[in-house]
């Protein structure tokens, strides 16, 4: 089951490295959560703006509910290939399995690029979080 969750937020690398870019720069100046709990916590009260988890994590099904709670409430969420660099970018010196942006800071135009190219994935039209169709 984890695998298949995986295998629909997997993005090519030059998105997961703006997403990692995206972290950093909110990191600075905005606000991010770190950890799974923390995560699902900010996307369950809508407070995430883009939700990154980590596909090394082990088990899996420790971060495998936070692309399904991602997609019931709209939120942007990519995997990354690794712990190390998601703990790196969010600017901890341990692993990271899952981190969110909570206010985007210099970092919103990021964004904003990963939700077109998330959203054009799916094959809808892209659209500011919280906009209605």
């Amino acid at each position: 089951m984890a695998s298949a969750i995986f295998d629909k937020i997997k993005v090519p690398k030059e998105l997961s490295e703006k997403a990692l870019e995206a972290i950093e720069k909110a990191r600075n100046t905005g606000k991010i959560k770190k950890g799974t709990n923390e995560v699902a916590k900010m996307v369950e009260r809508g407070q995430a703006a883009l939700a990154v988890i980590a596909m090394d994590v082990e088990p899996p099904e420790v971060v495998a509910h936070i692309p399904i709670l991602c997609n019931e409430k709209d939120v942007p969420c990519i995997a990354v290939p690794s712990k190390i660099e998601l703990g790196a970018a969010a600017g901890i010196e341990v692993p990271a399995s899952a981190v969110c942006i909570v206010k985007a800071g210099e970092a919103k135009a990021l964004i904003d690029e990963i939700a077109r190219k998330l959203s054009g994935n799916k094959g809808e039209e892209a659209r500011p979080k919280g906009e209605k169709p």
